[in-house]
């Protein structure tokens, strides 16, 4: 299916994907208690140094991001790694709040910021008539750990102290990642991209807008309004699972268990869209992106036996899957690859900015004593207002030919 060098993009992108795993959300949440019980704080401080670590990694990676359309992705790559490691083993010494909020902030900015960055944006870049398959393909590297990683880390969790299943993955990542990343991606070039045929190539021909353009856009603003729920709700679930599963009275694997059916979802999703996009553009595939997101916390408001756990992430993965490719795709679609590691710079940046609010946001509502139902109502109420939004300029989200 894909020639040499493309096989080689896809699996740098699938591994990088599946290593910023341990920034994501999902991944840090389960380490939620633990850490809480060890700084003896509550759910809400330790919400408020999340977001706010969070935030401040958001900033940074506005302008660190926006240097992979300069330097070869290949060195760039690498120092992304080495931050990721590093990240990882002083994860394993928080022994105060402030070096929590450091710690977190490392964290999110190297591995859900700078990794996942790095990741779709090679990809993004590279690919052309096949992006959303190749893009699909990268991301099922976070779905495969999604799905793999919350029981293994609640298992090992009965076996070891968590700071040090820490210092045993900053080991993996520094000896396994460099290693990869020069052997997959040491002849890639900045302006390496996949060979297309002449019917494909007049398609191609659309303005590259810069990202200062991008931010005077309207469209820019609405469509990011969507590409951000998922992030800042999802992430709110993740972070506060131990909450739901008080709320609901769930056993305590049963989050951890359900997340296979959210990987499961995701990964199916993922593929499905990667041909959808190919075939009809991200651009008409966007509009039905939070439909399931919609629909998981309805489930939430109004049911709550066991099995409500497995529906509820798994029309979360659903979403998550279609939000995956398409918050990379749809990007390059409208506003061309020249210019898409600084425009991908300021949208993942966007997207961590969202996971930080909805880490506070839940955090403050929790303490304030909201239900878990309240706070999927009003998550119900942005989601709908997003997609209406959408679909009143649904006609006008279109790339300019040149």
């Amino acid at each position: 299916m894909f020639k040499s060098l493309s096989f080689k993009v896809i699996l740098f992108g699938f591994i990088f994907t599946f290593f910023s795993s341990f920034g994501q959300s999902f991944f840090l949440g389960l380490f939620n208690p633990s850490i809480r019980e060890t700084l003896t704080i509550t759910h809400g401080q330790f919400g408020s140094i999340y977001a706010s670590a969070t935030l401040l990694s958001s900033f940074i990676l506005i302008w660190l991001g926006k240097k992979i359309d300069d330097i070869n992705i290949s060195k760039f790559s690498f120092l992304v790694v080495i931050l990721l490691a590093l990240s990882c083993f002083l994860f394993s010494k928080i022994s105060s709040i402030i070096f929590l909020f450091f710690a977190i902030l490392l964290m999110r900015f190297s591995g859900q910021g700078m990794m996942s960055h790095t990741a779709t944006t090679t990809i993004s870049r590279y690919f052309t008539k096949s992006r959303g398959k190749a893009l699909s393909t990268g991301w099922f590297g976070l779905s495969t750990a999604e799905f793999i990683l919350p029981v293994l880390i609640i298992y090992l969790l009965t076996l070891y102290d968590w700071k040090v299943i820490w210092i045993s993955i900053s080991l993996i990542v520094i000896f396994f990642l460099p290693l990869t990343s020069y052997f997959l991606i040491k002849n890639l070039k900045l302006d390496s991209r996949e060979s297309i045929d002449e019917k494909n190539s007049s398609n191609q021909n659309i303005k590259d807008w810069k990202r200062i353009e991008v931010i005077k856009d309207y469209r820019f603003y609405i469509i990011c309004a969507n590409m951000l729920a998922m992030p800042w709700i999802a992430t709110g679930t993740f972070v506060y699972q131990s909450f739901i599963l008080g709320s609901k009275n769930w056993g305590p694997y049963i989050i951890a268990q359900s997340f296979m059916v959210y990987s499961i979802m995701s990964v199916i999703t993922l593929f499905i869209s990667g041909f959808l996009i190919d075939k009809f553009t991200s651009r008409k595939i966007l509009i039905y992106m939070n439909i399931p997101l919609l629909l998981s916390t309805i489930v939430i408001i109004y049911f709550n036996h066991p099995f409500t756990a497995f529906v509820f992430l798994g029309l979360i993965g659903i979403s998550n899957g279609l939000a995956n490719v398409l918050g990379s795709s749809t990007w390059a679609e409208i506003y061309g690859v020249k210019y898409i590691g600084s425009i991908k710079a300021l949208t993942t940046a966007l997207m961590v900015f969202a996971t930080a609010f909805g880490t506070a946001f839940f955090g403050v509502l929790i303490d304030k004593g909201y239900s878990i139902e309240q706070i999927a109502l009003i998550s119900a109420i942005y989601i709908t207002i997003s997609i209406i939004l959408l679909l009143l300029v649904k006609s006008k989200i279109n790339p300019i030919k040149i």
